[in-house]
């Protein structure tokens, strides 16, 4: 499917556009059909074949040829035109944050700026000062956001990296060579972020193993092609590193590689007191002359010879380390906490649909969470306040939830859930008023603004919200939205604090941009007693399956699943919920 290059190419016609001051109306027009095609559930070429294209809502005959012409050719003049004028680099501009459109224009008209480089350059010689509308904290925070950027080009989020390592996994799973496969290292961890992939193999012929690996259509460039160990670049630039090791070892070298690095160092200091070594090549005992191999084939087995139970990689940290292992040394029959799973997860309590800015129905949004074997389902659209999503009216919500109950009248297995993304404004005050918070099933309040207030103000907005006796959860607590935005300032613990004294859950968004919180934010605020929801905030149905990872994330933060509360039953759930 090409959905989403046509997608993509739209959306930038829209920011170049935008960029070069067009009237609002036509630059939306792009913007709305990229969205449109991006949630398109049939192929594109499919479409344009049957002559349908301009069956699709928001897209016209002079969209439509511009898109055939795109599908025929990989090109659209239009684009081609537009960026003699407007250079292509001003959309890489436009991602930093504190930037956009406005600005980019300003900064190329003015200084000439076609590239993050050049701004990068500008800032540093002091240029942006003086500009109209350009203040003091405007240059810092965009020094902060270069600085983002530059981080989020090094590094990539969870979802692109299991993506690119499930590609690899596959396509290598299928050689009859292959014994073993699994991808190592801080993806395998779950970090919200990864700089490369590590790839370990098991195999009986590592010579074949690598000719098809650096051969495989993923593959730009060939860093490294050795016997054992090979390393290629992908044609998005990630680095992809895979080894074959023995049998005998796959189990060290899978501990080893997957870290992480102050996790090894504390099973090292363990080995040494008891007169033994840890590897890549497997725990050793080094009592005496010679040297005794104790483990290696699997993990499992270098746990037990070093006297400790498995540990999941999720928990191998530098954050709780300390508290493990203070554990497992004081009282070694204390076992490791049985960690939440996927299948314990009994639905999702944070979609959208096409009553906000969802680019699905709530009936297909439920159809989905059936698939998945959930038992309900709550439709959190968001309130007015948030304009740019196309929030819900106070009018529209009877409307809505007419067509939630009558969905829920044919149902018999899936209960949907009449909730909300209520917006938090810059006091702490809600977009709704209490009477129309009453009547929802599940309020989630959110802060989409704002981000630059003082520490004090944003936990007072926080605790105010907390202390709100229809709110159920936070979303996205800390507001990071990895690669563009840093988590915003405040007082976590003192949140955490009324979010457990007016039982209020945080929630880990599962979004891979998001992750918020992220895994040592849910370690430290389990430790202060907080409960949590685990939701996907999917704008698309195929978004719910984002689930993964943020259990991964809620794992990482050494949450059972006692600590969540869509692991409940429906029952359990609404009962909770009235509290």
């Amino acid at each position: 499917m090409r959905n989403k290059d046509v997608a993509d190419i739209l959306e930038r016609m829209g920011t170049l556009l935008e960029i070069k001051g067009e009237i609002v109306f036509k630059t939306r027009a792009y913007y709305k059909a990229a969205e449109t095609i991006a949630g398109l559930p049939e192929d594109i070429e499919t479409v344009r074949k049957e002559d349908r294209l301009t069956e699709i809502p928001g897209i016209g005959q002079a969209l439509a040829e511009k898109i055939s012409q795109y599908l025929d050719t990989g090109r659209m003049q239009a684009y081609e035109e537009l960026i003699k004028e407007i250079p292509e680099g001003l959309l890489d501009v436009v991602q930093v944050p504190s930037v956009g459109p406005k600005k980019a224009k300003l900064f190329f008209a003015q200084l000439k700026v076609k590239n993050p480089d050049d701004l990068r350059k500008a800032v540093e010689a002091g240029k942006l000062a003086g500009l109209p509308g350009i203040q003091e904290k405007t240059i810092e925070n965009i020094r902060r956001g270069l600085k983002i950027v530059r981080e989020g080009q090094e590094r990539m989020h969870l979802g692109t990296a299991t993506q690119v390592a499930e590609e690899f996994v596959a396509a290598l799973r299928k050689l009859s060579e292959v014994k073993d496969i699994v991808a190592a290292g801080s993806l395998r961890r779950g970090r919200e972020t990864v700089r490369d992939i590590d790839i370990l193999i098991d195999s009986t012929d590592p010579q074949k193993v690598m000719d098809v690996f650096v051969h495989l259509p993923q593959v730009k460039s060939v860093n490294a092609h050795g016997e054992t160990k090979s390393s290629i670049l992908t044609h998005n630039n990630i680095q992809v590193d895979i080894r074959v090791v023995e049998p005998k070892s796959f189990g060290a070298a899978l501990l080893y590689f997957t870290g992480s690095k102050d996790f090894n160092i504390k099973l090292r200091q363990i080995a040494i007191k008891k007169e033994m070594k840890v590897s890549e090549y497997g725990i050793f005992s080094v009592k005496g002359e010679h040297e005794r191999m104790l483990a290696g084939k699997t993990e499992a087995d270098c746990f037990k010879a070093l006297g400790l139970p498995y540990v999941p990689p999720e928990m191998r940290e530098d954050f709780g380390e300390e508290e493990f292992f203070d554990l497992i040394c004081r009282d070694r029959s204390r076992p490791v906490p049985a960690l939440v799973e996927l299948k314990d997860i009994q639905g999702d309590l944070h979609v959208h649909s096409t009553w906000s800015d969802g680019q699905n129905t709530i009936a297909q949004m439920a159809q989905a969470a059936a698939a998945k074997g959930y038992k309900y389902l709550a439709v959190s659209d968001h309130s007015p306040r948030l304009r740019v999503a196309g929030g819900v009216s106070p009018e529209d919500l009877k409307k809505k939830k007419k067509e939630i109950d009558g969905l829920n009248a044919k149902s018999k297995d899936l209960h949907i859930l009449f909730g909300t993304e209520v917006e938090i404004d810059s006091d702490g005050n809600l977009d709704y008023n209490n009477a129309v918070l009453s009547g929802f099933d599940f309020v989630i309040a959110a802060i989409h603004s704002g981000f630059e207030q003082s520490s004090e103000h944003l936990t007072k907005r926080l605790v105010k919200v907390c202390q709100n006796k229809y709110v159920h959860a936070i979303a996205h607590p800390t507001g990071v939205h990895l690669g563009k935005r840093e988590p915003y300032q405040f007082d976590f613990k003192e949140v955490c604090k009324a979010a457990v004294d007016h039982n209020v859950c945080l929630e880990i968004n599962a979004f891979p941009i998001r992750l918020d919180l992220n895994g040592a934010n849910v370690y430290h605020a389990r430790k202060y007693g907080v409960k949590f929801v685990i939701d996907t905030d999917a704008h698309r149905a195929e978004h719910m399956d984002y689930m993964k990872f943020g259990v991964t994330t809620a794992r990482r933060g050494w949450l059972r699943k006692e600590d969540v509360l869509n692991t409940l039953s429906y029952n359990e759930l609404m009962k909770s919920l009235r509290k």
